[in-house]
């Protein structure tokens, strides 16, 4: 593991201890075992890391769960629309409950409304989200298999409703109550028999 790799390991695991807001930079060069001089040879603040760490994990994982390399057509060919959907939302739920993204998005979740920088990260990964939806339903589109009257709202509400139902989930498991493991496949089913071509 490079040095980089060591201090988004430590500011991670520091977060998810103390909470994002408590960790200093000094901490993190302790945990580390660098001088913090030495840390800031590697991130001008603690912002750059966190900005780091999401990228980091977020690339490591979807290399780990097979999405790093996201071919349109591929994924459209030969399946029903609603194959691609599950696949596509399963995807998704797949990065997001990966161990150390899931204890990422949580020290993020947690601090977004009073950290401009975790708030920036939960918009860029939405915006991520929705324009690879709109990117995807353009082709299912082009290709027959779907009938959007807007398809830019369209991609907005699926993407915003898979978003909210994997937080959802989460939030179910997390609190001990349970899951519902059927909530996104219903709603899927719905999706599909209202824009099925």
């Amino acid at each position: 593991m490079d040095r980089k790799s060591e201090i988004i390991s430590a500011v991670l695991e520091l977060a998810s201890e103390k909470g994002l807001g408590s960790v200093s930079m000094q901490q993190i060069a302790d945990k580390v075992g660098i001088t913090k001089a030495s840390l800031y040879n590697h991130y001008s603040s603690k912002d750059e890391i966190v900005e780091a760490m999401y990228h980091y994990l977020r690339d490591n994982t979807k290399k780990n769960i097979g999405m790093d390399s996201f071919d349109v057509d591929k994924l459209i060919e030969n399946r029903s629309l609603h194959e691609i959907l599950s696949e596509t939302a399963d995807s998704y739920r797949k990065m997001c409950i990966e161990p150390q993204m899931l204890m990422f998005y949580k020290i993020i979740m947690a601090e977004r409304s009073i950290n401009k920088s975790a708030a920036e990260i939960m918009v860029s990964e939405t915006r991520t989200m929705i324009n690879a939806t709109k990117m995807l339903f353009y082709a299912l589109q082009v290709k027959g298999k779907a009938h959007f009257e807007n398809i830019d709202a369209a991609a907005f509400s699926f993407a915003m409703a898979v978003h909210s139902i994997i937080d959802f989930e989460c939030d179910l498991i997390h609190s001990g109550i349970g899951n519902d493991a059927n909530m996104l496949q219903t709603y899927i089913d719905e999706f599909c028999q209202i824009y099925g071509a």
